[in-house]
């Protein structure tokens, strides 16, 4: 998992190069880790089921074998977290 804050003062890093695998060209700069990469590998998880699902909160509800609200609720939860990435902008 791409680390995204910092481990000694946990400021948010920012990416500040990206490499070819193929030729090794290098981009430079200073650039802000897009909303999505900033959540936790649980929220991507969750994310990348509700994808799947078409979006279906009662297929995400059987397939986690929880209940319509409590995934509701997580959902609401990621949700709150992405809208207060974006603020900090």
């Amino acid at each position: 998992m791409l680390p995204t804050s910092c481990p000694s003062c946990q400021a948010r890093l920012k990416v500040t190069a990206l490499k070819c695998g193929n030729c090794s060209t290098e981009v430079t700069g200073l650039y802000e880790l897009p909303t999505l990469l900033r959540l936790s590998e649980e929220e991507l998880r969750f994310i990348t089921r509700f994808v799947k699902n078409s979006g279906s909160l009662k297929s995400m509800s059987a397939e986690l074998k929880l209940s319509y609200p409590t995934v509701r609720n997580m959902l609401n939860e990621i949700i709150q977290k992405m809208e207060d990435h974006e603020e900090k902008k």
